[in-house]
């Protein structure tokens, strides 16, 4: 499994996933320019800012963190690339919506394109950092851990029940929620699916490698 990994490769995947969760982080900037409403986590993100000293982007980090912790409690496969999404993506947004010279958009058929054209950047980004092979995303990964112990339901359905917690929270510390919200729940993995169909991309295919099999790399003598 090791044979065709060196240090070199983990370090130049390590670039790949920064470049990636830029990419990323901007396609989500655009979904929250889009002012329409937000999807559930950033909604999360945004409540939470708005009750605590803290801005998005560290509200975001607190949050990816705090998943991550529930991540390895659940004992889910965590690699390198979840541990640097965790503590960067939220920063990237904060970093993007800061230097944005652009005033408030205002309109609803503008932000709907901002916010579909985001989400081509959010999949491109997508595309990029999981190509290192160092794992996924913390949200992604408790999706998954809670799908295994919630075996009789399907997973997509576990999925939207997640997001349906994650939404109702943000709402209820005053997050932004209208028709973009909606659009982001069932448009963004739409749009994903068309993106990878184009660049013929199997996320299914990736053979993610954990924390402690590159460590073995990283200090192998």
């Amino acid at each position: 499994m090791l044979e065709n990994v060196s240090r070199k490769s983990i370090l130049l995947g390590w670039l790949r996933i920064v470049l990636g969760l830029l990419v990323f982080s901007f396609g989500v900037h655009l979904t929250i320019y889009a002012n329409i409403g937000l999807a559930p986590w950033d909604c999360l993100g945004m409540g939470m800012a708005n009750h605590t000293p803290f801005n998005y982007g560290v509200s975001m980090t607190i949050i990816a963190v705090t998943v991550l912790i529930i991540d390895i409690i659940l004992k889910e496969r965590i690699g390198f690339g979840t541990i640097i999404d965790a503590f960067l993506t939220g920063n990237f947004i904060q970093a993007f919506n800061s230097l944005n010279p652009f005033p408030e958009n205002k309109s609803t058929w503008l932000g709907i394109a901002l916010m579909l054209v985001g989400f081509v950047f959010m999949a491109l980004g997508m595309w990029i950092y999981m190509k290192a092979e160092q794992g996924c995303g913390p949200r992604d990964a408790l999706m998954v851990g809670l799908g295994k112990r919630l075996p009789k339901i399907p997973i997509g359905i576990v999925e939207i029940m997640l997001l349906a917690v994650v939404l109702l929270a943000g709402y209820l510390l005053g997050g932004p929620v209208g028709i973009g919200t909606l659009i982001s729940t069932f448009g963004a993995g739409l749009v994903m699916q068309l993106v990878y169909t184009l660049i013929k991309f199997e996320p299914r295919k990736l053979k993610h490698k954990d924390v402690v099999t590159l460590a073995k790399v990283l200090f192998r003598k």
